[in-house]
């Protein structure tokens, strides 16, 4: 089985005001090594979803952007070994 790229799919919400989530794709895009970005949302809430190496990283970033909650980090290296937690 091949080594996975990016081993953390990092999912979290942002509640915030006046986000554009444009310009978070663009940062994310822009500072972060990763793949399979979505961030979707209004100028209110924004959810994102990430597959990098380092989601400490992203969560810094989108701390400065607003509360960030719903914060979920899975091991898919783990997963796909069919280990748990």
């Amino acid at each position: 089985m091949d080594d996975i790229e990016f081993r953390y799919d990092t999912q979290l919400l942002i509640e915030g005001h006046d986000l554009d989530e444009d310009k978070i794709n663009d940062y994310i895009t822009e500072n972060f090594v990763g793949d399979c970005l979505l961030v979707v949302g209004d100028d209110e809430l924004i959810k994102l979803h990430y597959h990098t190496n380092e989601p400490w990283k992203v969560l810094e970033y989108c701390r400065t952007l607003g509360e960030i909650y719903d914060i979920v980090i899975e091991d898919m290296d783990r997963q796909a070994r069919g280990l748990q937690g």
